[in-house]
């Protein structure tokens, strides 16, 4: 019999994550009958005590908020793309990677993705909303896909010097510029939040004017960002898009095998629809 493989997402709050739904449909479609994928609290500053009680049944872990960047210094080896962003979503384990595991972002390639599946058109001018690790990632996505003006608009624009730096190290030298959330119109190609349903007040939701927005999150959903954007007719990029892309670029790290895209699709799906009651 196949020895059991386990995989995990770790968070602290974890209990929302819809990565398990998307990972076990996966499974089950490659047929991976002894793969299980749970999720697991870990509060900010345990990171390290978990991973040293892991034993060799463990091969992947997804990494959620607050630990994207405490992992970075843990891990044996760190992608080139993880160290641009300046943190890791992903922890790939077993004996074909360094002892202490070989930590990625796959939200960086899944958000160029995500962008790509719904939009063909320029990227060149772009504002982000928010400026934590997601903000830097689909910012650097994004300066994959061509931008070369990048905006971080954040209520203290000085917190958001991580993400800012992170940016600007982007082989396109991108210009990049951390500013106060204004009382003007925001005007760009692409329109990021990373921001929480609570900041996506009326007062902030009609100065928004672009051709494509791209809401980070997915649940509750829709948010109310995504209500706007559909009401007016642009271009919505939905957080369950980046989720999909990224969670099937960790489904091929963990098991060598292409993702079932669809399938994982379609569980993330049915899953929001349960939560919120629609049929």
């Amino acid at each position: 019999m196949t020895s059991p493989v386990r995989c995990a997402v770790l968070g602290d709050p974890v209990d929302h994550s819809l990565s398990p739904v998307l990972h076990r449909a996966a499974y089950d479609a490659l047929g991976l009958a002894q793969w299980s994928y749970d999720a697991v609290r870990v509060p900010a500053g345990t990171l390290a005590t978990f991973l040293d009680g892991l034993d060799d049944s463990w091969r992947g872990l997804s990494l959620t908020m607050p630990l994207k960047r405490e992992l970075l210094p843990l891990a044996g080896e760190v992608s080139e793309r993880a160290r641009l962003v300046g943190a890791a979503n992903t922890l790939v384990l077993g004996p074909d990677v360094p002892v202490g595991g070989l930590a990625d972002n796959t939200d960086l390639p899944g958000a160029a993705a995500a962008v790509r599946e719904r939009w063909a058109g320029a990227v060149a001018d772009v504002v982000v909303l928010g400026g934590g690790a997601t903000a830097a990632s689909t910012a650097l996505a994004l300066c994959d896909l061509g931008a070369t003006r990048v905006r971080i608009l954040a209520r203290a624009p000085e917190r958001a010097a991580d993400t800012v730096a992170a940016v600007a190290a982007h082989p396109g030298r991108p210009d990049v510029q951390a500013l106060a959330l204004p009382d003007a119109r925001v005007r760009a190609d692409v329109v990021v939040s990373t921001v929480p349903v609570a900041a996506q007040v009326p007062a902030l939701l009609d100065r928004i004017e672009a051709p494509v927005v791209f809401e980070v999150l997915y649940d509750p959903w829709p948010t109310p960002l995504a209500a706007a954007t559909l009401e007016r007719g642009a271009v919505l990029v939905g957080g369950l898009d980046l989720l999909v892309h990224q969670a099937a670029l960790q489904v091929a790290l963990f098991t060598g095998r292409e993702a079932p895209l669809e399938t994982m699709r379609q569980a993330g799906e049915r899953a929001l629809r349960e939560r919120s009651g629609r049929p």
